[in-house]
């Protein structure tokens, strides 16, 4: 744990507090003792749920390092990744994580994620978001396909 890489990661998210771009949370993808990308929350200014401060900076350092694996970087961020961000991380395929404030914390601020970490942790049947499944026999073509292309990019 570098304390330089999470207090960038509090840097962004005061200065995007300032910028009213979105939510005070920022976070940086480290490699080698490098940033390799920033993110804050783009959340309100880009009209996009998922600009998270961690998946903006995933994806920056996606762009930046020109590969969709991170693996051998680490992220830092200011606060707790929630279950979304914290999925993109296991994506992204990041060595770890290190993180200042805790859900929480983001509660008491009134970012209240917890009811998805909660709602995770129902057994899909107990679950409140409706979910159905259908047409299962016509999705399972394209993944035979997939499991078969010999020219496939595995991920």
């Amino acid at each position: 744990m570098n304390p330089q890489f999470l207090r960038e990661a509090i840097r962004l998210s005061h200065d995007n507090l300032r910028t009213n771009a979105g939510g005070p949370f920022g976070a940086v993808v480290v490699r080698e003792g490098e940033i390799v990308g920033r993110g804050s929350n783009r959340v309100t200014s880009t009209n996009d749920p998922t600009a998270h401060a961690e998946i903006v900076a995933i994806r920056d350092a996606c762009r930046h390092l020109e590969t969709f694996s991170l693996a051998g970087c680490e992220l830092y961020s200011s606060c707790e990744p929630c279950p979304m961000c914290l999925a993109a991380i296991l994506w992204s395929r990041l060595d770890g994580v290190v993180y200042a404030a805790t859900c929480d914390d983001a509660a008491a601020a009134g970012f209240d994620d917890r009811v998805f970490h909660e709602e995770l942790r129902r057994p899909a049947s107990e679950r409140t978001l409706p979910i159905v499944q259908a047409l299962r026999e016509e999705a399972l073509g394209p993944l035979h396909e997939w499991r078969e292309k010999a020219d496939r990019v595995p991920y």
